[in-house]
């Protein structure tokens, strides 16, 4: 027996060689021009005379900007972090809550905290958030898309254009369907069926995740790219902007300064041709962080860091806002199959209910280091945040492994307050790119975000205890009070939480608010940049992320940011080139 399992063992070892060998090298043949960003002189990958674009991020937007102006013009994309193909966190469902609570240097998902209290993730690999996020995908509503400004018929090939690649209609899990009928069940209607567009009432929408359960990123946007004009580095850590200042006129972009993956640092330039452009795609944390650290910002904050000012900009970091989220833990007697989001109830209220079962159920995953984002340690948000020691977080993991099969049984119905009123900013804490700047959102400052709050959390309640749920967890309706005590020990922020929270739902709403990675703003549209995304002030810099929206696009923003690298790849170029361009049609 003891040979039988030996020579299994090294079957399986050498089958798990050779898929890891075939993907690497699939990964080499689709993308070639992907390289580490140490080998960037070394190999000859400078491009002599500069480049046309040098995008920095390759995230959500900027990869199928990247894909999209390589056609023409030659592009260098700068990413810190790796690739997604390879990476288990990353590519898997199964995964999903291990690659945010993964907190190691290497990690996709950068952990930071909010001032409020609120933890939070930004991506740190190619392909951005949509590497890391629930991969649900849905359209923006006709209304957000006509208050940009953008061209409606242009946007709807953008978004086909991400659609046909990387975007599938899910199977819909048993707690998804239970989930849905709960919904109508409580008035959200009509029943919308399978959409992606942004529509009142209740639907199911699209996902990154195939039938398998694997997850496709905006990195495989890139294979639509030219390879003789495209050059990607990842590990490559843009530590500022390069900018000419000496004509006496606006200061203008001539480059960027980046690290490698061994701490060496290049500078890399753009060409002398007036119309390139270095185009910001860091998101909603690393645009602003950039800008100010590269002197484009508020006086104040630039000399506070003897930072050397390019432009005095006091809104550079301002109006920052995130779409609080609060959840209604969902017990069941049955085991749960793990399902992220599928399907969404949009109310004229204003708050987006959403659903995801079985968290963390697997045998891999119970047996993992969740860190802080565990929710079957809920017991810590309990404890004031200076007593929050290493040594009690370890002893609540330590707990944690031993917890029964059991415990990891049900899920959450999550409401989203869609626009908030509330507003934060963003300042920096030092002058390292790798650390997160202090990012401070006020939730529920306004009260009218608190009152959508109280009225969703009344919905999420009522949606648990609809007969369509408790048939399907076999358990009986939950008095209001336990099932906002059980939350409130699932939903992990900093918070300190108060003895009213199972009493006032105004506390309630207020302790355990959560994030669900909908952060924007930082760098908004007449402010930081005019409305074709260029940086006021400065010529040849332009933004395309979230940094430059308002309010959140849609239910879930990933679809948006996605179509808006395209679309503002395809504006580039048609307008430089024209008819020339041969781009007219997405």
């Amino acid at each position: 027996m003891a040979l039988v399992g030996a020579v299994n063992l090294f079957l399986f070892v050498v089958l798990l060689l050779s898929s890891c060998q075939g993907r690497e090298n699939w990964v080499k043949s689709r993308y070639p021009f992907i390289k580490r960003a140490s080998s960037f002189y070394r190999d000859g990958h400078e491009r002599e005379g500069g480049y046309d674009y040098i995008i920095v991020g390759g995230g959500t937007a900027g990869c199928p900007l990247a894909a999209t102006l390589s056609q023409n013009f030659s592009v260098l994309l700068l990413e810190r972090g790796g690739v997604p193909f390879t990476n288990a966190n990353v590519s898997f469902l199964r995964n999903f809550h291990i690659g945010l609570a993964d907190t190691s240097p290497t990690s996709a998902s950068q952990f930071f905290a909010s001032t409020d209290g609120v933890i939070n993730s930004r991506a740190r690999v190619l392909g951005g958030g949509s590497a890391i996020n629930a991969g649900f995908y849905t359209r923006a509503s006709v209304r957000f898309i006509n208050k940009v400004g953008w061209d409606e018929k242009l946007v709807n090939e953008s978004y086909s254009w991400v659609e046909k690649q990387i975007v599938h209609r899910p199977n819909l899990a048993d707690w998804q369907n239970a989930f849905t009928q709960s919904l109508l069940d409580v008035g959200i209607s009509p029943f919308n069926g399978f959409t992606y567009d942004h529509l009142y009432g209740t639907k199911v929408g699209g996902t990154i995740f195939d039938s398998s359960g694997r997850r496709h990123t905006t990195a495989e946007l890139l294979a639509s790219g030219n390879p003789d004009k495209l050059t990607v580095l990842v590990h490559a850590t843009v530590q500022r902007l390069i900018f000419d200042t000496t004509d006496g006129k606006k200061p203008k972009a001539i480059g960027v300064v980046f690290k490698d993956e061994t701490g060496n640092e290049h500078k890399v330039l753009l060409s002398s041709n007036s119309e390139s452009e270095v185009i910001l795609s860091s998101g909603a944390i690393g645009t602003p962080q950039m800008l100010l650290l590269s002197g484009i910002g508020p006086r104040p904050d630039l000399e506070k860091w003897n930072i050397s000012m390019v432009l005095d900009n006091e809104f550079v970091g301002k109006d920052m806002a995130d779409n609080p989220m609060n959840a209604i833990f969902v017990p069941s007697n049955r085991p749960v199959q793990q399902s992220l989001i599928q399907a969404v109830g949009i109310t004229k209220l204003g708050v987006y209910i959403e659903s995801s079962s079985g968290f963390g159920q697997s045998d891999e995953s119970i047996h993992c280091h969740h860190g802080l984002m565990s929710a079957e340690i809920g017991q810590l948000s309990t404890i004031p945040p200076k007593q929050r020691t290493p040594e009690a977080i370890q002893a609540y993991i330590k707990t944690k492994r031993d917890l029964p099969h059991e415990a990891f049984k049900g899920g959450f119905v999550l409401g989203k307050i869609a626009n908030p009123i509330s507003k934060g900013q963003l300042s920096l804490i030092n002058t390292n790119v790798d650390d997160n700047p202090a990012v401070t959102f006020n939730y529920f400052h306004h009260p009218y975000d608190l009152h959508r709050c109280v009225e969703g959390v009344r919905m999420l309640t009522k949606i648990v205890d609809s007969k369509y749920f408790t048939n399907f967890t076999q358990c009986d309706e939950e008095t209001l009070e336990r099932l906002l005590n059980i939350s409130v020990k699932a939903n992990i922020n900093l918070i300190p939480k108060h003895s009213n929270d199972t009493k006032s739902l105004e506390q309630f709403c207020k302790d355990s608010v959560i994030t669900i990675w909908h952060y924007h703003g930082g760098c908004l549209v007449d402010k930081v940049v005019s409305h074709d995304l260029k940086v006021l002030g400065v010529t040849r810099l332009r933004i395309v992320d979230g940094s430059t929206l308002s309010k959140s696009p849609g239910t879930n923003p990933q679809a948006t940011v996605m179509m808006m690298g395209r679309y503002m790849g395809l504006k580039i170029l048609m307008d430089r080139l024209g008819k020339k361009s041969g781009m007219s049609e997405a």
